[in-house]
């Protein structure tokens, strides 16, 4: 079933929103769906740690093949993972797999749920991932989500033990169950009776599985067929399956379409055991619940169903709505009709949409709209009323068969409107890994909806709905044609550092530039600039009469004044003071072509990187992974970087003939290969054995972590070694040097155990397990509890020059000023001017 539209009460009559921007009908096949699931009771909740945890195989056949409304509750939102598209971690990654989720979910049918978890990085344990969440905080927000969309059945992806093969694996299925137990329980969380009403789902199982060499399953376990073709899908759920998951492109999960059918397995965890299928003992159907006459009419309703000519079953579906509005259960009641005007919609062919050509608007200013409204219906549709946010006007208007209307309207956006950002990243988030939510009634969403909405309200035969139509953006793509998203709200005033990180070397001034992007033409007057360190202006100054569409500040702190300062890592905050009005935010706008444009914003801070922090090379070549901050972290350490590219390979392997590769590469004082740039650079194989040239010549090679999923070279080094599933988590972890004498832990930086202070998320992952005996180990460190692990960095001397392999995490340690991380990296790229 494909939900577009949710309807919900309002006033007395049923309003509908959409959480996309346009409200659309469903094709003919997905309203045949949407009525046999009308017909269903039961619901189910799939419940895991993580994007692309979740089974889509069975969604897909939970969905399309049992017509049981699913969702899927992911506790956090992937901000810990890594990202092959680009430079984007934490909050920003974070929103990036929360989209991704939802554009899987537009395809296999299920809704989608999250909690306030944050996704803090790899964990060995549920001891480990209860210090970092809270386990309270956690359990209220599932409890919130059952009694919310109150499943009958719970599926937990993974165990509360090892076998979950990650901590945060495992946590799913310890608050899965304890959530449970409580979701029935009106002395459990009492301050959500205030919008919600107890519910206690049948049972909660796991679903087994097989992941390499791990096998949970077992023949004496429920065993359910999935997989089957579907003619109305032209495909297998299986098939599907794969479409679905392969939409979480950041993690590069593309999966396989599997056509034919498979077995899954399920085990017993908590309520009532199923024998025979998941729904044993569950109320089914609507005679189940006592009202006959709905199943009745439900199953004329569908054996008539006409695919080219939907409008036909109006009648009947006008009448079936006044027995839902019948019903005594407010909560049952509200769950079908939001499925029921979805449908009702549909076969009128209604579609409505509210666009202007702006893709940003400013609080307090006015914009040109069109209202656009169509419906294919025989039967009448009748406009009565729209409001434009604060103004009604009166309508009694047909909508004609297959005419488009359009009405163009002014809109003024409201002085007081929000910014237009995540409601998870409204605020800053707790200490405990935990979101901060502005509104505990948002919890578990996956975006709130639209508080910028034009009314409609329409009159089908003689019932009467609401129409909520979010205010859009709409344009014309010469590649994608038409574009329609949510119109962004800004600020007035935007306000940025000109670069996203700075660098002091000591007895050296700092050197700012301060960015600021005027918007609508705004005139300020009087306005202060402010610059500060923990409360303390350090700089900043009076404006005039600004009235351009950007400006830059420059500031010079001097070497006196950060002299003063003890920490080697600052953070700067800056802000504009103009007509009583502060302004401290930047905005953050990701856009990739599988995904709408996102945004959010954060305040106008920056890192600054202060100490002893030397460098002895001028010039890098880069070869591109899945996208690091270290081209950018090394310019700002006023190296130069060329990103290398197919044509910088040629010549002879052995450096002879001419203008050869060898002798391009050798200008470089070290090169550099990207995280996963084994896993993202598909033309490596051939690039390798220049590389290993420019080695032997004396050249300086450092590569950083890879993974051994879909590999291009499978021996990296000059000498083997194989990657493992290896790595520290705790970002504490003790560091031991191995040889504290050896030149890349001297030059031109001493490095020291303070330098593996104040590491964030982690050591670094994905640890060699083996290697030759031509490489040395550095450094020797561990998670509390397990053995030692020596892989985190080796390095071999190769001819005349040095190849080092470190999975040590630069990747986010530099984009956070961790100045010991910028030192050791730094020695590794000088080693061969040692």
């Amino acid at each position: 079933m494909f939900r577009k539209v949710i309807t919900v009460f309002i006033l007395g009559f049923y309003s509908v929103f959409c959480l996309g921007q346009q409200v659309r009908p469903s094709k003919s096949s997905e309203i045949y769906r949407e009525l046999k699931t009308l017909k269903n009771i039961p619901k189910v909740l799939y419940l895991a740690a993580h994007p692309d945890d979740e089974n889509t195989g069975l969604l897909s056949w939970l969905i399309n093949e049992q017509n049981v409304e699913t969702g899927y509750l992911s506790l956090t939102r992937g901000d810990g993972g890594q990202n092959l598209l680009g430079t984007e971690q934490g909050a920003a990654l974070g929103l990036i797999r929360t989209h991704e989720l939802l554009e899987a979910r537009k395809l296999d049918g299920a809704q989608q749920f999250f909690t306030r978890a944050i996704d803090f990085g790899f964990s060995k344990n549920t001891t480990d991932t209860f210090k970092q969440w809270n386990e309270d905080m956690i359990i209220a927000d599932v409890v919130w989500v059952i009694r919310k969309f109150r499943p009958d059945v719970i599926i937990c992806r993974f165990p509360p033990t090892a076998a979950a093969g990650h901590g945060q694996h495992a946590a799913s299925a310890v608050v899965a169950e304890k959530a449970f137990k409580l979701a029935g329980d009106k002395n459990a969380f009492p301050n959500q009776l205030k919008y919600v009403n107890v519910w206690q789902p049948k049972r909660v199982l796991w679903n087994t599985f097989r992941f390499g060499a791990v096998n949970t399953t077992a023949e004496n376990q429920l065993k359910i067929t999935v997989g089957q073709y579907d003619a109305q899908l032209g495909m297998g759920y299986g098939e599907l399956a794969g479409l679905s998951r392969s939409l979480h492109k950041s993690q590069g999960a593309g999966t396989q379409s599997v056509a034919g059918i498979k077995t899954e397995y399920f085990s017993h965890v908590a309520g009532e055991p199923a024998k025979s299928t998941l729904f044993d003992g569950v109320i089914k159907n609507w005679t189940a619940k006592g009202n006959a006459d709905i199943d009745q009419s439900l199953d004329k309703i569908i054996s008539a169903f006409n695919f080219n000519q939907p409008d036909l079953s109006l009648p009947a579906l006008l009448a079936l709505r006044k027995k839902v509005m019948a019903l005594q259960d407010s909560d049952l009641k509200k769950d079908k009709n939001k499925s029921l005007d979805q449908i009702i919609l549909s076969c009128v062919g209604f579609m409505g949409e509210v666009v202007t050509n702006q893709a940003e608007a400013v609080a307090g200013d006015q914009y040109n709209f069109r209202l656009n409204l169509i419906s294919r219906a025989e039967n009448s549709v009748v406009l009565e009323n729209v409001k434009w946010l604060n103004q009604s006007e009166s309508f009694t208007r047909k909508l004609s068969k297959d005419s488009l209307i359009t009405i163009e309207h002014k809109i003024q956006i409201p002085v007081d409107a929000a910014l237009t950002e995540p409601y998870w990243l409204a605020k800053p988030a707790t200490d405990a890994a935990t979101f901060s939510v502005p509104n505990e009634t948002s919890i578990g969403l996956p975006e709130t909806e639209s508080p910028l909405n034009v009314l409609i309200d329409l009159k089908i035969g003689a019932e009467k709905f609401q129409v909520k139509l979010p205010l859009s953006f709409k344009k014309l793509d010469p590649v994608r044609g038409d574009v329609v998203e949510a119109l962004r709200i800004i600020p007035a005033l935007e306000l940025k550092f000109a670069q996203p990180l700075y660098l002091i070397k000591e007895n050296k001034d700092l050197n700012l530039s301060l960015n600021f992007k005027v918007n609508s033409n705004k005139q300020f007057s009087n306005g202060k600039v402010n610059l500060m360190f923990n409360g303390e202006r350090l700089g900043g100054g009076d404006l005039k009469s600004i009235n351009g569409k950007e400006f830059t500040v420059d500031y010079v702190i001097p070497k006196t004044k950060l002299a003063s300062i003890s920490s080697n890592r600052l953070q700067l905050d800056a802000n504009f003071v103009a007509d009583g009005i502060t302004y401290n935010k930047k905005q953050v706008l990701i856009q990739y072509p599988h995904l709408p444009s996102l945004q959010y914003f954060e305040t106008a801070t920056v890192a600054v990187m202060k100490g002893d922090i030397q460098s002895r090379i001028r010039k890098v070549a880069y070869v591109e992974g899945a996208g690091d901050f270290i081209p950018e972290f090394l310019r700002i350490a006023d190296i130069r970087v060329d990103v290398l590219k197919d044509e910088d390979f040629y010549g002879n392997p052995d450096g002879s003939g001419g203008n050869s590769s060898l002798n391009k590469l050798s200008q470089y004082d070290a090169i550099v290969l990207g995280v996963r740039a084994n896993n993202k650079e598909k033309k490596l194989g051939r690039w390798m054995p220049f590389l290993w040239s420019y080695v032997k010549a004396g050249g300086n090679l450092v590569m950083q972590y890879n993974t051994n999923q879909d590999t291009t070279v499978n021996q990296l080094g000059m000498y083997n070694f194989s990657i493992a599933n290896k790595r520290v988590t705790e970002e504490n972890a003790a560091v031991k040097f191995l040889n504290p004498n050896h030149k890349l832990l001297n030059y031109p930086n001493k490095i020291t155990a303070d330098d593996f202070n104040g590491w964030v998320q982690e050591r670094g992952a994905y640890f060699p397990d083996q290697w030759d005996a031509g490489y040395e180990p550095l450094f020797e460190m561990h998670d509390s509890g397990e053995d030692p692990l020596q892989g985190s960095t080796l390095y071999t001397k190769y001819g005349k020059g040095n190849f080092i392999y470190t999975p040590l995490a630069f990747f986010r340690q530099l984009p956070a000023g961790n100045v010991g991380a910028a030192r050791l990296f730094l020695n590794f790229l000088s080693a061969q001017k040692n």
